[in-house]
């Protein structure tokens, strides 16, 4: 039986010492070019195989970090934000040497949330990635860090940025510049499908609208607010009642692309034109909102971007150990508004 080649071995063959070929094997810094080629070649050469399982003990990490989604399984998901998030999150991981795990919690169901922290005190991960509204669950936030164990928060609200590291977009801000465009393109009487109560994302976005429509010279009642739950179905459902009011608003502004495209939907059944009887906004700026007809106005989250920043700083803290909300708090990546044809002057 042919003996498999140890680590010494592949010391050997690369003529560099045992603690050089770990950290070229752990992807670690300080390593010259040359010498980090050297010791893949004799890796290579050897057919040398890293004994994962191993290398996770002694170092006492598991190179796996958790994300986390909050999803109902008894409700259609939304089409692209959790995997916008993940993609990015997972070429990060990929880049910096770790493997991402994501795992799907209810936020109706409490113990769901007992099992976020069992996870984080299982060891089977080095760090976690909480999504809306996880992470805005100060009790959840507050028991992960009593633990010492890295987390980064996604598009969370103020309270929650206090606490931990956060990504994201200025919520608030882009509600405000959704809702100076629309008054600026004459508009002057709105129906607004809202995400989620305990959304705070959501709701910064409502109030940023709010306050253009306000500064405007507008009255509140200018805008008259439904709450949905980021569903295509929300959207059909929520926009047929909003869509025959009488008189019916001139702009319907939701919360999200799923929801504008049911919105889309029921417009479209009703033998509305879009944008001449009615102009029809998102947010996100996800995939559907280029495929659907016409295609629709809204503000672009680079949700891909927002994954991997989280990645990388959740991996920044683990490597540092260092608690990364004293590094920064609510880190805001750049948004902008995406004009198309879904909306027009009045």
């Amino acid at each position: 039986m042919t003996k498999k080649p140890t680590i010494d071995d592949v010391a050997a063959r690369a003529g560099v010492a045992r603690t050089t070929v770990s950290r070229v094997l752990n992807n670690s810094p300080n390593v010259r070019d040359e010498v980090r080629d050297k010791v893949r070649a004799a890796v290579a050469g050897l057919g040398y195989q890293v004994n994962v399982q191993a290398r996770y003990l002694a170092s006492g990490s598991s190179r796996q970090l958790a994300l986390i989604h909050a999803t109902d399984l008894d409700v259609e998901p939304n089409s692209y934000y959790h995997s916008g998030l993940e993609l990015g999150a997972m070429r990060a991981c990929a880049e910096l040497g770790y493997v991402l795990v994501t795992h799907t919690a209810n936020p109706a169901k409490p113990e769901d949330q007992v099992r976020i922290r069992r996870l984080a005190e299982s060891g089977s991960y080095d760090g976690v990635i909480l999504t809306p509204p996880y992470s805005d669950d100060v009790e959840l936030v507050e028991s992960l860090r009593k633990l010492d164990f890295p987390l980064v928060l996604i598009s969370a609200g103020p309270e929650a940025r206090k606490r931990a590291a956060s990504v994201g977009i200025d919520d608030r801000r882009a509600g405000i510049e959704l809702g100076r465009f629309l008054v600026q393109e004459g508009h002057k009487s709105f129906a607004y499908i809202d995400g989620p109560a305990d959304h705070i994302s959501a709701g910064l976005r409502l109030e940023g609208f709010l306050k253009a429509v306000t500064d405007a010279g507008l009255d509140a009642g200018a805008v008259r607010v439904l709450k949905g739950n980021f569903t295509f179905r929300a959207g059909v459902e929520l926009s047929a009642q909003a869509l025959s009011w009488n008189p019916r608003p001139s702009a319907l502004v939701c919360a999200n692309d799923d929801m504008a495209a049911g919105a889309l939907f029921s417009a479209h059944r009703m033998a509305l034109n879009i944008p001449a009887d009615v102009s029809i906004t998102g947010f996100d700026d996800t995939p559907v909102s280029e495929i659907v007809w016409p295609p629709l106005t809204t503000v672009h989250q680079p949700l891909r971007q927002i994954g991997g920043k989280a990645v990388e700083l959740l991996v920044d803290s683990i490597r540092k150990k260092h608690d990364c909300v004293a590094s920064i708090q609510g880190l805001y990546v750049p948004f902008q508004l995406i004009e198309r044809a879904s909306t027009a002057r009045r």
